[in-house]
């Protein structure tokens, strides 16, 4: 393997696809990012056998070949490098490359390609596009609301469900559920559902960064891997076996109190209660009050640490129903909030041992439930 490509192109190829190096792993390979001529152009992959990236680069090629290289002393070492042509010769003895760039130069020693293992191809099967905007926005919504252990291995992905033109993201991890309805660019001719992991789509959302394009992602027809397409990017993961719970049955259909308030008012004095409630085990006390002379209502937002000293901080609100005492985890509401952006949003309570809904109130596409915490009032 012989060829030439520019520094800031292969720096920015070797981040793309260093997300999916494997951070501790019992096979040291997946630690190595494997580089490919393809076609006249530089082909970069790795996998943490989950997930696996791979992405290609503008380069001159003269000589194909492929090798397997330290994912790490290699990005740090092109980095290090000024914005010039780099050449990259294959050697033999040992197994690695030669680089060279302006002045500088470097041997690094690498494993065959044939032992790095397999990036999946996902040629067939169920194929979507959806606006990069609107994919950014339904990951961010749900992801964090995924489970992060794997005792509950289902809990730890998004269920995704594609009918006609129409999309939904399910998050739940057993103390709050994120569900997010969209449309696709076109219909899909067969409905599909599957668990994919929430690290995964989260990658996919960082590659999207500011693209306007259409994304395209295919589901393979036994539901065991997805691919995304990404310009010159593709992310394929595993998807999860196993039964997602019925999300439906946890969105309560009624509510006994309803108040819609601004967001950044709710934000602040939530944060504010948060730093009391740090040392009050999360805990953040939520009073949905009409006024004295009926017009209208507010909500009352409090924390207290034992030891420390207690805060409150007061909002105005519109409300619909009768007073209302809940509390709920104050990370847990800073995080829904943060998604929700500005505008005006809307709580809806059943009691105090009942699970509480926020959403926007102009956009019908996206509910929050979360479960409460148990208080003395």
């Amino acid at each position: 393997m012989r060829l030439s490509c520019l520094q800031e192109n292969l720096s920015r190829g070797l981040t793309v696809v260093g997300r999916a190096i494997a951070a501790r792993t019992t096979l040291p390979i997946t630690q190595n990012v494997l580089l490919e001529t393809d076609d006249s152009r530089l082909k970069l992959a790795a996998t943490n056998l989950e997930i696996a990236i791979s992405t290609w680069i503008g380069a001159q090629v003269d000589t194909e070949g492929s090798i397997t290289i330290p994912s790490r002393l290699l990005t740090e070492f092109v980095n290090s490098l000024p914005s010039d042509r780099i050449d990259i010769n294959l050697s033999d003895q040992p197994k690695g490359i030669s680089l060279k760039c302006a002045r500088f130069e470097a041997n690094i020693n690498g494993l065959d390609a044939i032992d790095f293992p397999p990036i999946p191809t996902v040629d067939s099967g169920v194929i979507g596009k959806i606006e990069a905007r609107k994919l950014r926005e339904a990951i961010s919504h749900v992801a964090f609301a995924a489970a992060t252990e794997d005792s509950r291995p289902v809990l730890t992905g998004i269920k995704v469900e594609i009918e006609g033109q129409k999309f939904t993201f399910a998050a739940a991890d057993g103390f709050r559920l994120a569900v997010f309805k969209g449309d696709l660019v076109e219909p899909v001719m067969e409905s599909v559902s599957f668990i994919i992991p929430a690290r995964a789509l989260q990658e996919v959302n960082r590659l999207i960064g500011g693209q306007t394009s259409t994304i395209e992602f295919t589901v393979t027809p036994q539901k065991s891997q997805a691919l995304f397409r990404i310009d010159n990017i593709e992310v394929v993961s595993q998807l999860i076996p196993g039964t997602f719970p019925n999300y439906d049955q946890l969105i309560p259909e009624g509510f006994a109190t309803r108040a819609i308030v601004d967001q950044e008012d709710f934000l602040r004095a939530t944060r504010a209660a948060s730093i009391f409630a740090r040392d009050g085990s999360g805990i953040v006390k939520v009073h949905i009050k009409p006024n004295e002379d009926n017009s209208s209502g507010r909500v009352s937002i409090s924390s207290r640490a034992e030891e420390l000293g207690d805060n409150q901080g007061e909002i105005d609100a519109q409300l619909e129903g009768e007073e209302s005492k809940i509390a709920f985890n104050s990370r847990y509401l800073s995080e829904v909030l943060d998604v929700l952006g500005s505008g005006e949003i809307v709580i809806e309570t059943t009691s105090s041992s009942s699970p509480g809904v926020i959403r926007a109130l102009n956009n019908d596409g996206y509910v929050h439930v979360v479960m409460p915490m148990f208080v003395q009032w």
